[in-house]
């Protein structure tokens, strides 16, 4: 069978060509006729367009900030429900309540019912459409002669009146060759379409999950900053309760009493916008659950109470197979390369198959004599000459389609390495100035101590205080931001591999129920 590209259409072939209208009385040869409509589906199909554009895509063979061995980069893939590598049984209670309740979920899932639907609605056109129809008609009109009759159709005549009666049921097949695999190729384009929802799906739920886990993650470091302003705020007003009574003795000055009462002041002022940050960010996660705000409470804690898992990239070629958004993208490219082959057979002829038997009398007692039955085969063939450039430009339209979902396809892919490049580097650098900022509030905290002693002894002043005071303050505020971009680091990790990978490094992708 020839390829599409390899046909050279000559002369006018436009219109419609009409091999057979014929009456026929043998039930053999129209039953053979009807088997062979019904059996061209199988004889469809015979060319597609093999046309893939080129990837072209530069994979590295390992991540620069990763694992620099093939055995340690898969040494400790991530797990499926990763998420319980946090060890916080109220963040594995809002992931699952987020995979069950969450309405983005749900909105995709309605999307691959759809998607499913449409496969269905494009398959529809390789197969034979079957209908049916009866109908009963009685006419009624003047110009006949008086006194006589007709039984040959039913026919009465009154004067100069005359009344018809026509019985007839029928029976029609119609079925539209799909020799160019024009309607094949359609159908596989949908199929790619479902596929890719089935991905699209898989993002939409690693995103939410790892919304879940920075958004809980944001409440304890606020909850942690909470903490650290109301100890704080406790140690300032320790102080000026020491500075209040040596003023009252004299040995203090208004300018003391007043810079401590601005610094116990400031402390309190930091507390509202952290109740505001955890009062927001907890409705946030009422969202994503998909629970009433007014309904939701959080017990929350601290993030110095979070473990983070530890977990390898493993290759960066693994990551083609475990990122949904890059299976995503690669069923979308492969959807739009079926659209280019089912533009491109849209320029061949089109060859419709149809046949029509049935019964047809004047008197409805002898409507399923044989000397009623009737056949009807048609087969046509269009061929389009001119149609103001639409094919054509249908045509463009498509490869153009094709070329965005290249570059969409190959953009994904960097981005891809790029995401699990910055997350490691961001987990290793956090990870280590969690450390040394744990030093520096142990070492700040230890100032602090001896300052507010010897400042209660009369050894040192109060500016040196006052420096050890806003010292710790600022270290121990500090710490938490840093624990907490550790932890955005480490669900961003796994957001960027891909979420959690099956033994059989792929995603599952199971049809909706």
């Amino acid at each position: 069978m020839p390829k599409p590209e390899s046909i050279r259409l000559v002369g006018p072939m436009r219109g419609r060509i009409q091999t057979a209208a014929l009456r026929q009385r043998s039930p053999l040869r129209v039953t053979s006729a009807l088997c062979a409509l019904l059996l061209s589906p199988c004889l469809s199909g015979c060319i597609l367009g093999t046309e893939r554009p080129d990837l072209n895509l530069e994979v590295p063979v390992a991540y620069r900030a990763g694992p620099k061995s093939e055995a340690a980069a898969d040494k400790a893939p991530p797990a499926i429900d990763w998420w319980r590598g946090f060890r916080s049984n109220e963040l594995s209670s809002l992931m699952d309540a987020a995979q069950t309740n969450n309405l983005d979920i749900a909105v995709a899932v309605a999307q691959i019912i759809q998607a499913d639907a449409q496969v269905g609605v494009s398959g529809a056109a390789l197969l034979p459409t079957i209908s049916g129809s009866a109908s009963a008609e009685r006419e009624h009109g003047g110009g006949g002669s008086s006194g006589t009759s007709s039984s040959g159709l039913g026919t009465t005549a009154s004067g100069s009146s005359s009344t018809v009666s026509i019985f007839s049921t029928g029976l029609t097949a119609s079925y539209m060759l799909d020799f160019w695999g024009k309607n094949r190729a359609t159908l596989a384009a949908s199929e790619e379409t479902a596929t890719a929802s089935r991905y699209n799906r898989d993002v939409v739920t690693l995103t939410t999950l790892a919304t879940v886990a920075n958004t809980y993650f944001e409440v304890l470091a606020a909850q942690d900053q909470l903490a650290v302003t109301k100890r704080d705020l406790a140690a300032a007003e320790r102080i000026l309760k020491v500075i209040k009574a040596q003023f009252s003795g004299g040995t203090a000055s208004q300018l003391d009493l007043s810079q401590q009462e601005a610094l116990v002041a400031t402390q309190k002022a930091a507390i509202p916008p952290l109740e505001v940050t955890v009062g927001q960010d907890t409705a946030a996660l009422a969202l994503l659950v998909g629970r009433a705000a007014a309904n939701f409470n959080l017990r929350g804690g601290s993030l110095s109470r979070i473990a983070v898992p530890r977990v390898t990239p493993g290759l960066p070629s693994q990551l083609l197979y475990q990122r949904p958004d890059i299976r995503q993208a690669e069923a979308t490219l492969a959807s739009s390369n079926f659209s280019v082959e089912s533009a491109r057979a849209a320029f061949f002829p089109q060859i419709q198959l149809t046949g029509t038997t049935g019964f047809q009398s004047a008197a409805l007692a002898s409507l399923f004599t044989p000397g009623a039955w009737f056949y009807t085969l048609t087969a046509s063939l269009t061929q389009p000459i001119f149609d103001g450039f639409l094919l054509e430009s249908e045509l463009k339209q498509a490869k153009g389609v094709q070329l965005q979902n290249l570059q969409t396809y190959r953009k994904t892919v960097l981005s891809a390495f790029s995401d699990v490049e910055k997350a490691l580097i961001a987990l290793q650098k956090f990870t280590l100035q969690e450390k040394l900022q744990n030093d520096v509030v142990t070492a700040s905290r230890k100032a602090f101590d001896v300052a507010e002693k010897q400042y209660g002894g009369g050894t040192v002043n109060l500016i040196t205080v006052l420096q050890t005071e806003q010292t710790l303050f600022t270290a121990e505020n500090n710490l938490v931001t840093v624990r907490l971009n550790k932890m955005l680091a480490a669900s961003s990790l796994f957001q960027a591999l891909g979420g959690g990978w099956t033994p059989q490094g792929t995603l599952a992708t199971a049809s909706v129920e």
